[in-house]
């Protein structure tokens, strides 16, 4: 059984935790490409190594970020995301033109 120390709640079985992905600089959603956009959220370097990932305590819906070993699969660390973000991102809904708009269009 492999154990993960949930920064919020503890040692816990992995069976209780979901991979979120790398944790890398994302582009800006409203003026990036659509291949800037799915290369940032479909594609890793998958190397071996140390890499930094977001991960899920489903249980508690709780988000935190670990660093884990690709090689070995060892997590040498985990913390809450506040150690590195100070904002939140808010994403906007583009907006869509109103039936008068397409029209005179």
């Amino acid at each position: 059984m492999k154990i993960i120390n949930c920064p919020l709640n503890g040692p816990r079985n992995s069976s209780e935790f979901v991979h979120g992905g790398e944790v890398r600089q994302m582009p800006d959603p409203n003026n990036c490409t659509d291949k800037e956009w799915a290369d940032y959220v479909f594609y890793s370097d998958n190397q071996i190594g140390v890499i930094t990932e977001w991960w899920l305590h489903a249980p508690s819906g709780y988000w935190f970020i670990a660093e884990r070993h690709t090689g070995s699969d060892e997590i040498l660390r985990t913390y809450d995301p506040a150690e590195i973000y100070t904002s939140r991102v808010e994403f906007k809904a583009k907006e869509e033109p109103s039936a008068s708009e397409e029209r005179t269009a």
